[in-house]
């Protein structure tokens, strides 16, 4: 069974996405950066070892035009991040890896190296200098607890240990630490 990589990402409108970046930098070119960022992403990732999938938010966008035609979308659905993510894990069947549109520094290398992990563990998780987590994946997504991604501090100091909470029992593997982008500090370090 083909592993699937799942990219969460939100339709390119200013104002809509990389708010706290825009407030810095200006809202059309946070928009302007993101969007180059998820071309320049795609790219780098395609891999024939898995299949892409871009779970969009909102639910409308899965018809934008700015998403590549040959790349297979699905919308996020509602709730909090968690239980986005949480769903679309659930959604695949056999070894699913789901990251976000914003870490410069993932491509082919890191993507292979959390599925290899998934070979010997339930789960895996790529960790941020933040604390949060720039991948998460499974190797049986529809086993993940029914509780999985409930009550996580996102976007604080405590988001990976909070989800790791939520895998009582699992076996997980951590693969490379790296960032995202929140601000235009986070800009000068891509």
């Amino acid at each position: 069974m083909t592993p699937t990589l799942i990219i969460m990402v939100k339709e390119p409108r200013p104002g809509r996405v990389k708010t706290r970046l825009g407030r810095e930098i200006g809202h059309t070119a946070a928009c302007w950066w993101f969007r180059h960022q998820v071309t320049r992403l795609l790219r780098r990732i395609a891999d024939p070892r898995w299949r892409v999938v871009l779970a969009v938010a909102p639910d409308q966008a899965v018809l934008s035009r700015a998403w590549p035609a040959h790349v297979p979308r699905m919308a996020q659905g509602s709730g909090d991040l968690g239980a986005r993510m949480a769903r679309m894990l659930r959604r695949c069947e056999g070894p699913v890896c789901l990251i976000g549109a914003d870490i410069p520094e993932v491509g082919r290398t890191q993507v292979a190296r959390a599925f290899k992990a998934l070979g010997d563990h339930d789960a895996v998780f790529g960790p941020a200098p933040d604390g949060g987590f720039w991948l998460v994946g499974a190797r049986h997504p529809s086993r993940l607890p029914h509780g999985f991604f409930r009550a996580v501090r996102w976007s604080t100091e405590h988001a990976l240990s909070d989800s790791l909470g939520t895998l009582p029992g699992w076996r997980v593997a951590q693969v490379d630490v790296l960032r995202d982008v929140d601000t235009a500090a986070d800009l000068g370090r891509s």
